[in-house]
C-alpha cells in the first residue's frame, strides 16, 4: 500500500510538473521564424527573423537562440520591442568592453556568443517583454563558404523548441560557373517533412524552400513536440571549365576561384607521429588505432610512410619511411594494433625524430610531396616543455620543406601551441572531439591532405593594377578544395590577366587567363539573388580571416600591426570578429547592455578543460549547506564554471573554490552539470555504485577544506582497488600495494584494468565495456582533487549513490518561480513525490527549503533515489 501511495504521489507530482512545462511552453510563443540564406558565387548572407508573443497575463522572458557556424561573422542584431528598436552596436572589443564594464555595476555576465560544437557557435539574447507584447529579433551573418572533398556545405541548425505558425526556410543560390549538382539534408526529416521541401534549379540558379505546417513539425499528433531539432545542410559544387579557374567582378573588386580538376596526385612521404601518453589510454587510443587501420589502407602504392609513437620516450616504427606496399601494410597494421598507452608527453623529440627522419630517407619520389601529422591529446611533459621553446626548434629544423599538420584530440591540448606550429610550417591544425566518431573524424582529415596535385602555386596579378591583394601563394593544393584570392582592381582596366605558376606530379605549369571587366560585371546586373557589394564583402571577409591567421604565428610586433589592420576592417565593414564586440542595448527598466564577442577555438578550450596548477580566471559562487550545479548546453566533455555575478567580491576570494569538482555527462542528456560542495568533513561518502559494472566510488573531504583530498575505486572484476590522494595513487590487488607517486607519470595494467597517471596533472583508470574514471590534482593553495566520467552511457540502471543516481533515470526539468540567474543556479530534488530542494540533513530527513531561498532559477532534478546528503544536519 505506502509504495502504492508513493507511486501514486510520484505520478501526480510529475503530472503537475508536465502541466507547468506545458503551460510555461504556451505563454512564450514564437508565432513565426523566417531563416533566409542568399548564397552568390561561394559569399553567403544569412538572415533570421524571430517573432515572439507573450500570451500571459503578467511579464516573461523572450529568449533569442541561434545556432551559427563557426566560421561565419555576425554582421548586425536588432530586436523591435512594440514598434520601438533595439540595436546592436559594434564596437572596438577593449573599448566595448570597458564600456559595459562600467555600466553594469553588478557583474559581468557569460557573454551573448558560445562555441557549442565542432562546426557551430551559439548567439543568445534575451529580454523581458508585458504581457500581450511581441518582440522581433533579427540576426545577420555572413560566412565564405568552404570546399571540402568536392562540395561545398552551408549548414543552418535549427532548433525553435515549440511549435512554429509560421516557419521557414529559404535558400536561394547564384553560381555564374553553373551549378554541378545540389543535394540537401536534414538529421530530423520524416516522410511527412519532405512533403514540405520544395527545389527549383536551372544552370546557374537553385532555390530551396523548406516550409511545414504545424501538423508535419508534430511529433506526434497528441502532442505538441516538435520534430524541428537538428542540422539542415545544403550541399552543392560547381561546373569548371577553364583551366586557371573562374574570376568575378563587382564594382571593382574581383575574386578568382581555382580548382583544377583531373591531375595526377603526388606520392605523399608521410611520417604519422602519435601520442601514446598515459592520457591517450582507454578510448582514445582505441579510436586512433581503428583510424590508423583505416588510413593504412588509404595509403597508395607510390606512397611512403612510417610511424613515431612517442611517450617519455620515442619509438621510430622502422629506421626509414617504407614504401605503401601490402606487404609493408599489413606489417604497419600488425604495430598499430599493438599501440599501447602510458608515459608522459615528449611532444619536441617526437617532431624533431620525424623531421630527421624525412632528411635521411632514400629513395623517395623526385617529385613528391613530404608532410608529418602529428596526433597528441595534451601538452608537453617530457623532455623540452617550454611550448614557445618547441615551436621554435620545429620551425627551425623544418625549413619550410616540409608541411607539419597537427591533430589535437579532446581538451587538454593547448590548441593555441599547436595551431601555430602548424600554421608556421605549411599546415593546419585541427581539433578531433572526443565522441563516438573520433576515428572517422581522424580518417576525415586525412581523405581531406591524401590527394596533393599542385604544390608551390604562386597566382600573379598586375602589380600595379591591384590594392589590397589577399593571400596568393600557398604550399600545396588537394584534390577537393579550392583557392580563393579577391583584391581591389585600382586602375582602369579593360583586362584583368593572371598566371599561375605551379609544380605538378609530372610537370611545371604556367596557366594564364584574361577576365574582360565589363563582361564579367554585366553577369551580376540585376540578379534578385545579389547582396550589396558582396565581392567587397567577401573581400573584406577572406582578408580578416588572413590576417587573424597569420597574427597567429607573427612575432609581437608584427601581431600588433596585423591585429591593428584586423579591426580597422572589422569596424569598417561591421563584422563582429575577435578582436570586436556588439553591444545589445535593452529598455531602460532591465540590465540595459550585454555583449556579443566572437569566440575562437582557444577560447573553447578554455570553456572545456579543467586546467591543473593554473587558476582559473572566472570564478564560481560557493553555496553554503549545498551543491552548486551550472548547466552548459552542448555535447562537450568538460565544463569550466560560469561567471559570478559578484565579481568584485570574488576577487577577493581564495581561487580553491574555482574549481568544479564533479563534471557529470547526464544520462540522455544533451547537458553537462558541475559539481562544487561545501561542507566539513566525514569518513567517507559513497559516491558511486554500479554492481552489474562492478564499480564502487568513494570520496573524502579534507579536514580544513571543503574539497576532496581522496577517492577509492573499488572494481569486482578484476578485484583491485585504486586509492588516490593528493600525495599518490595506491593500486592494491592480490594483497599486493603498488605506490605510484603523482611525481612521475607511469602506467600499470591488472587484468585488463588500465590505470595510467600523467605526472602532476591526473589519473585514469579504464576498463573495457567499463565507465572510465578520471581523477585530476588540483594544485591550488590547497592541494585537492577533481572527478570526472567518461563513457556514461554505460552505467546500469542499477547505479546509486551521491553521484550514481544522476546515471540513472534523473531529468531536469526548469522552474521559475525565482527570478532567473544563470550563475546562481540551485540543484533541486525530488524527494518521497515532493518537489523541493534539498536541504543537507541526514538520509530520509530531507525538509522543503524556505520560499525565496535563492535568488536564482531552480533546476530540478527528478527520479533521484536518495537526498545528496554529504554532511550532517547544522554543518
Amino acid at each position: 500500500m505506502e509504495e502504492r501511495t508513493l507511486l501514486a504521489l510520484m505520478v501526480f507530482s510529475s503530472l503537475i510538473a508536465l502541466a507547468e512545462t506545458i503551460a510555461q511552453k504556451h505563454a512564450i510563443e514564437i508565432y513565426s521564424l523566417h531563416v533566409d540564406c542568399k548564397v552568390t558565387s561561394r559569399f553567403a548572407h544569412t538572415l533570421i527573423t524571430s517573432k515572439i508573443v507573450n500570451r500571459a497575463n503578467e511579464s516573461r522572458e523572450a529568449t533569442f537562440e541561434v545556432e551559427l557556424p563557426k566560421t561565419a561573422f555576425i554582421t548586425n542584431f536588432s530586436m523591435s520591442i512594440d514598434g520601438k528598436v533595439y540595436p546592436g552596436i559594434i564596437k572596438e572589443k577593449a573599448s566595448a568592453q570597458k564600456e559595459y564594464d562600467s555600466a553594469v555595476s553588478h557583474g559581468q555576465s557569460a557573454g551573448l556568443v558560445k562555441i557549442t560544437g565542432r562546426k557551430l557557435e551559439q548567439f543568445h539574447v534575451s529580454v523581458s517583454i508585458t504581457a500581450a507584447s511581441k518582440v522581433t529579433f533579427e540576426l545577420t551573418y555572413e560566412e565564405l563558404l568552404k570546399r571540402q572533398l568536392g562540395k561545398f556545405e552551408l549548414l543552418i541548425k535549427v532548433r525553435p523548441k515549440q511549435l512554429v505558425k509560421h516557419f521557414q526556410i529559404d535558400v536561394h543560390i547564384f553560381e555564374p560557373q553553373g551549378i554541378r549538382f545540389l543535394q540537401t539534408d536534414s538529421t530530423f526529416m520524416t516522410n511527412e517533412l519532405t512533403k514540405a521541401l520544395t527545389k527549383v534549379q536551372n544552370e546557374t540558379k537553385a532555390h530551396i524552400l523548406f516550409k511545414p505546417t504545424i501538423d508535419q513539425q508534430k511529433i506526434n499528433p497528441e502532442f505538441d513536440e516538435t520534430l524541428l531539432n537538428g542540422d539542415f545542410v545544403v550541399r552543392y559544387d560547381v561546373k569548371r571549365e577553364a583551366t586557371a579557374g573562374d574570376i568575378q567582378i563587382v564594382n571593382g573588386y574581383f575574386v578568382h576561384y581555382f580548382a583544377p580538376q583531373e591531375m595526377p596526385v603526388f606520392p605523399k612521404n608521410v611520417i604519422f607521429v602519435i601520442d601514446r601518453s598515459g592520457s591517450m589510454a582507454g578510448r582514445k587510443i582505441e579510436q586512433t588505432r581503428d583510424a590508423l587501420l583505416k588510413i593504412l589502407q588509404d595509403l597508395r602504392p607510390e606512397d611512403h610512410f612510417s610511424f613515431i609513437t612517442f611517450n617519455s620516450k620515442v619509438v621510430e616504427w622502422k629506421s626509414s619511411l617504407l614504401p605503401a606496399t601490402a606487404e609493408n601494410v599489413a606489417s604497419a597494421a600488425g604495430f598499430v594494433q599493438t599501440l599501447s598507452a602510458s608515459g608522459g608527453t615528449d611532444i619536441n623529440r617526437a617532431l624533431l625524430t620525424a623531421v630527421s627522419g624525412l632528411e635521411k630517407a632514400e629513395g623517395l619520389p623526385e617529385r613528391s610531396v613530404s608532410m608529418i601529422i602529428l596526433l597528441t591529446d595534451g601538452q608537453p611533459t617530457s623532455g623540452e616543455s617550454n611550448v614557445e621553446v618547441i615551436q621554435e626548434n620545429i620551425q627551425k629544423a623544418v625549413n619550410g620543406k616540409y608541411a607539419l599538420f597537427c591533430l589535437g584530440f579532446g581538451f587538454d591540448v593547448s590548441y593555441k601551441f599547436l595551431e601555430k606550429m602548424a600554421l608556421s610550417n605549411g599546415g593546419i591544425a585541427r581539433r578531433i572531439y572526443e565522441n563516438a566518431d573520433a576515428a572517422l573524424q581522424l580518417q576525415g582529415f586525412y581523405q581531406e591532405v591524401a590527394t596533393p596535385i599542385l604544390k608551390k602555386i604562386e597566382m600573379q596579378y598586375p602589380e600595379n593594377a591591384i590594392e589590397g591583394l589577399t593571400k596568393n601563394d600557398f604550399q600545396l593544393f588537394f584534390e577537393g578544395s579550392e583557392i580563393i584570392v579577391s583584391g581591389k582592381i585600382s586602375n582602369e582596366l579593360d583586362l584583368l590577366p593572371v598566371e599561375i605558376k605551379a609544380q605538378s606530379h609530372s610537370s611545371d605549369l604556367t596557366l594564364k587567363e584574361e577576365a574582360n571587366v565589363k563582361e564579367k560585371e554585366q553577369v551580376f546586373q540585376n540578379q534578385s539573388y545579389i547582396f550589396g557589394n558582396f565581392i567587397e564583402r567577401l573581400w573584406a571577409y577572406l582578408t580578416i580571416q588572413q590576417l587573424l591567421e597569420k597574427s597567429i604565428s607573427a612575432q609581437e610586433e608584427d601581431q600588433k600591426t596585423l591585429e591593428a589592420q584586423v579591426l580597422e576592417l572589422s569596424l569598417q565593414y561591421s563584422f563582429v570578429t575577435p578582436l570586436t564586440s556588439m553591444v545589445v542595448t535593452k529598455p531602460a527598466d532591465q540590465e540595459q547592455t550585454d555583449l556579443a564577442n566572437k569566440p575562437t577555438e582557444a577560447d573553447n578550450e578554455k570553456l572545456n578543460s579543467v586546467p591543473v596548477g593554473d587558476p582559473y580566471k572566472l570564478r564560481s559562487v560557493s553555496l553554503p549547506g549545498r551543491w552548486r550545479s551550472e548547466p552548459q548546453s552542448g555535447s562537450n566533455k568538460k565544463l569550466l564554471s560560469v561567471v559570478a555575478r559578484q565579481r568584485k567580491k570574488m576577487r577577493e576570494q581564495p581561487v580553491v573554490n574555482e574549481y568544479p569538482q564533479f563534471l557529470l555527462q547526464l544520462f540522455k542528456q544533451d547537458e553537462i552539470i558541475c559539481l562544487n560542495t561545501d561542507g566539513k568533513a566525514q569518513p567517507s561518502v559513497t559516491l558511486l555504485s554500479d554492481p552489474e559494472q562492478g564499480l564502487t566510488m568513494m570520496g573524502k573531504l579534507g579536514d580544513r577544506t571543503d574539497h576532496f583530498v581522496q577517492f577509492e575505486i573499488s572494481y569486482v572484476n578484476p578485484p583491485a582497488r585504486i586509492h588516490v590522494s593528493t600525495d599518490a595513487i595506491v593500486l592494491c590487488h592480490n594483497n599486493e600495494s603498488t605506490r605510484l607517486p603523482w611525481t612521475e607519470s607511469a602506467t600499470s595494467t591488472i587484468q585488463g584494468l588500465s590505470i595510467s597517471v600523467e605526472r602532476e596533472r591526473s589519473v585514469t583508470a579504464s576498463l573495457s565495456d567499463t565507465v572510465t574514471v578520471k581523477i585530476s590534482l588540483i594544485k591550488f593553495p590547497e592541494d585537492c582533487l577533481g572527478l570526472h566520467f567518461l563513457n556514461t552511457d554505460r552505467f546500469s540502471d542499477k547505479v546509486s549513490g551521491a553521484l550514481g543516481q544522476f546515471y540513472s533515470k534523473a531529468q531536469f526539468e526548469n522552474s521559475s518561480n525565482m527570478n532567473r540567474r544563470a550563475d546562481e543556479i540551485l540543484l533541486s530534488g525530488l524527494q518521497q513525490g515532493f518537489r523541493h530542494c534539498l536541504p543537507w540533513h541526514s538520509p530520509g530527513q530531507a525538509q522543503e527549503a524556505p520560499a525565496g531561498q535563492a535568488d536564482g532559477s531552480t533546476r530540478t532534478i527528478t527520479g533521484l533515489s536518495q537526498p545528496v546528503n554529504l554532511f550532517p544536519a547544522g554543518q
